[in-house]
């Protein structure tokens, strides 16, 4: 199995910048594509960034230029580097992996981590 567990979710202001960190283990070789989701009180889930295991990378029209997803293969976690940040931001932010095993298609998710972006 592939374990998640994300980290870095906290208070910040209008303007400021936050990184958040999603750390996987287990069947690492397995895992395919790792992506970032945010969640606002009221709202569908909806995709912030993805990175898949090429290292091709894939952000949401609100986000971009305002984020970067990057891997970290040593430490085995993808980490999501958010700047200038809006009041819209604020959501519960998940990390979700997919990987493979035995030909079937799997996605895993982290518990969460909350940001709210003061104004």
């Amino acid at each position: 199995q592939v374990q998640v567990a994300e980290s870095g979710g906290g208070l910040v202001k209008a303007g400021g910048s936050l990184s958040l960190s999603c750390l996987f283990s287990g069947r690492i070789a397995d895992i395919n594509l790792i992506g970032w989701y945010r969640q606002a009180p009221g709202k569908e889930r909806e995709l912030v960034a993805e990175i898949d295991v090429g290292g091709t990378s894939n952000y949401a029209d609100s986000v971009k230029g305002r984020c970067t997803i990057s891997r970290n293969i040593a430490r085995n976690t993808v980490d999501l580097q958010m700047n200038s940040l809006k009041s819209e931001d604020s959501a519960a932010y998940y990390c979700q992996v997919g990987y493979w095993r035995g030909g079937v298609a799997y996605v895993r998710w982290g518990q969460g981590t909350e940001v709210p972006v003061s104004s």
